[in-house]
This record gives C-alpha cells, sequence and structure tokens, in this order.
C-alpha cells in the first residue's frame, strides 16, 4: 500500500509540478525559422507543422497519463485494507506541524471519605486534609439526590412514608422542619438524617449514600 501511495505522489509530482520538456523547447524555439543564411534551414510552414505534431502527441500522452492516474487512485481506493486517514497524511505535509487540539474536559472528582455535617461546615470537595461536607449526595436504594437544609433539624414525627409521599417539595417538606441553629437536616425518599457535627458517612451503616461526584 505504501508503494502504491508512494508511485500516485511521483504522478502528481510529474504533473503539476514539473516543467514539460516538450513546452519547454517549444518556448525556447527561435521564432524565426531556426537556420544560419544557408539554405539548409527549414521553412516557417514545416516549422509550424513539426510544432503541432509535438503538440498532438504531448497532449494524447497527458491524457494518457490522467486516465493512468485516475485508474491508480480508484483501485488504491478500492483496496479493502485501504486507510483513508492514511492517505490524508500525504494530501499534504504542512498540515502535520498543525497540531488541533481538542479542549481537556474536567475530570469529576469524587469525596474520600464522604462528611456529613451541621451549618457550620462549609459544603465541597471532602479529604482527608479538607473536611468539608459533600453537597452531591446521592441515594443508590431510592435513586433520589439528598437534599440538605441548613439551621434546620427533622421533627421526631417523620416516617418512610412522609418522605416517601413528599420528597423532593420543600413547600410539603418544611412541615416537619424545625429550626436549630448549627444543624443540617439531610433526606432522601427513603432515609433522613439530622447532622450537627462532622460526621464520616461509613460510620452510618444504615445509609445508602454515596458521593454523586463534583
Amino acid at each position: 500500500m505504501a508503494k502504491d501511495l508512494d508511485e500516485l505522489l511521483d504522478e502528481v509530482e510529474t504533473k503539476f509540478c514539473r516543467l514539460d520538456p516538450l513546452r519547454l523547447d517549444l518556448g525556447e524555439r527561435p521564432k524565426g525559422g531556426g537556420g544560419g543564411g544557408g539554405g539548409g534551414g527549414g521553412s516557417p510552414s514545416g516549422d509550424r507543422n513539426g510544432a503541432q505534431e509535438k503538440e498532438t502527441l504531448r497532449s494524447t500522452d497527458t491524457f494518457k497519463k490522467e486516465d493512468d492516474l485516475d485508474s491508480l487512485i480508484n483501485e488504491i481506493f478500492e483496496e479493502p485494507n485501504f486507510d483513508k486517514k492514511s492517505f490524508q497524511k500525504f494530501k499534504s505535509k504542512s498540515s502535520s506541524n498543525t497540531s488541533v487540539r481538542a479542549p481537556i474536559q474536567g475530570v469529576s472528582k469524587s469525596c474520600s471519605p464522604v462528611y456529613l455535617s451541621g451549618s457550620a461546615i462549609p459544603c465541597g470537595i471532602g479529604t482527608n486534609t479538607s473536611q468539608r461536607a459533600c453537597d452531591r449526595l446521592r441515594c443508590v436504594a431510592c435513586d433520589f439526590r439528598i437534599v440538605s437544609y441548613n439551621d434546620y433539624m427533622w421533627d421526631k414525627s417523620c416516617d418512610y412514608l412522609f418522605f416517601r409521599n413528599n420528597m423532593p417539595e420543600f413547600h410539603k417538606l418544611k412541615t416537619k422542619l424545625i429550626e436549630k441553629k448549627g444543624a443540617r437536616a439531610y433526606a432522601c425518599q427513603c432515609s433522613w438524617r439530622t447532622v450537627e457535627e462532622l460526621t464520616d458517612l461509613q460510620t452510618d451503616h444504615q445509609l445508602r449514600w454515596v458521593c454523586g461526584k463534583h
């Protein structure tokens, strides 16, 4: 395949990049018939006839080369293993020097460990060195995103049916919310918690909450 591509490039270079010897010969020939003062020089009509014959031969040869070139291109593209991407590299050497880089996509990060906390602790990506409460929590049991409300706690009368019927609409949930400074009320459709201190989520084995990535 590489050999065929090289031959194709040579054909293109010969046709379009190099001067035609016949055209060069015709351009450099003197207009006056060429000979010295003697009688051996050709007549103007003879020179014109010779030029026309050479021009006809040159045109015929050019058409033949074009046909051969088209045939070669068609054969290469019809090859079952032909790689069009590789062929594009031969079309322009200058394009290989220009690189277009796709924008680097932001990499999602997860909390490790995952923290819950009261309202005094800021939210963000939690790590061992940056203890922040995760605000991208999701429940793998009910597949709901966890909501949280600063400076509130859940009333003791809350039950499973209350959250199942009212999540995630705040105007319905607030009937069971009690104001408490420093607390943070968390809930999904199947679980709920009131947290006041920084708490590692792994210590609460009943919760099926995970970080949904930031």
